[in-house]
């Protein structure tokens, strides 16, 4: 009952905060975002509730189903735009990002299956406490690159226009969204090397070897060249502004396929029960 509770409150809060950030961009009231910022606190607060209760009531660590994993990805999503506001404060991002959030929970609640079986034995390791939080941690910040390029380039847009629209005095400078952009793939990159340092050393104890070419380790692999592609571009070739953003919206649709895509299309020894 009482992860029900937690889990239906931090829906409802995503929504809200969701809500307020997309009027955000049309209606520039001060109280919009503080109301979205405060609900975001809150859903923070009420999934990792929600983790605790499942956790210790049920014995099921975050990250073991599907179910879990769209709620933590979800909360790291969270965790990380708020972090990020600390030293930009550009709410109107969260616009772009706190959706994703949203969607995820609210696919989550959609499930038939809540991941209620037994647990693989290959995932009852410490590993899991350290490989899962890394990864994801990683793919969020992704998120906000992905939600800097969207508004770069939709700034870009409107900047060459004879005639901005309507968002053009609601986004933040060319110079601020590429640093932004810049700031989530390096903190990124190297959160994701470590989940697939981590996952494999997992492996090893798990399936007796460190890589096995399985579909969630090769398309990791690609997401982390494409990733590593953008950083080298941005710091030996000198990419910037909308090349920069490009390639984040595609690294970002590698990441979505090899979280989802390669879980419920190409099945493997990662797939989620």
């Amino acid at each position: 009952m009482m992860e029900f509770i937690f889990f239906s409150a931090s829906l409802f809060l995503l929504f809200v905060a969701t809500l307020h950030y997309l009027l955000f961009l049309v209606y520039r009231n001060p109280v919009v975002p503080r109301v979205a910022r405060f609900s975001l606190f809150l859903a923070l607060a009420a999934q990792g509730g929600f983790f605790l209760v499942r956790t210790l009531g049920g014995g099921r660590p975050l990250g073991t189903s599907l179910y879990e994993s769209l709620i933590f990805f979800s909360w790291c999503i969270v965790l990380c735009y708020l972090l990020l506001t600390l030293k930009y404060k550009i709410p109107v991002l969260g616009a772009f990002v706190i959706p994703m959030a949203f969607v995820l929970s609210a696919a989550a609640a959609l499930l038939p299956n809540k991941g209620t079986g037994e647990i693989p034995p290959a995932l009852k390791s410490y590993w899991l406490f350290i490989h899962v939080p890394l990864s994801f941690l990683g793919d969020a910040m992704f998120v906000l690159a992905f939600g800097a390029g969207v508004m770069y380039l939709l700034q870009e847009k409107q900047l060459k226009s004879k005639k901005p629209g309507v968002f053009y005095h609601r986004l933040p400078s060319l110079e601020v969204l590429d640093s932004i952009n810049y700031r989530a793939l390096t903190i990124g990159f190297p959160l994701l090397t470590l989940g697939i340092i981590t996952g494999s050393i997992w492996a090893q104890y798990a399936w007796g070897a460190y890589w096995q070419w399985d579909p969630k380790e090769t398309w990791s692999l690609i997401t982390w060249l494409i990733y590593a592609a953008i950083l080298h571009g941005r710091l030996t070739v000198g990419w910037r502004g909308r090349k920069a953003a490009v390639f984040s919206i595609v690294g970002f649709a590698a990441v979505l396929f090899t979280f989802l895509g390669v879980n419920l299309i190409l099945r493997g020894l990662h797939s989620y029960n």
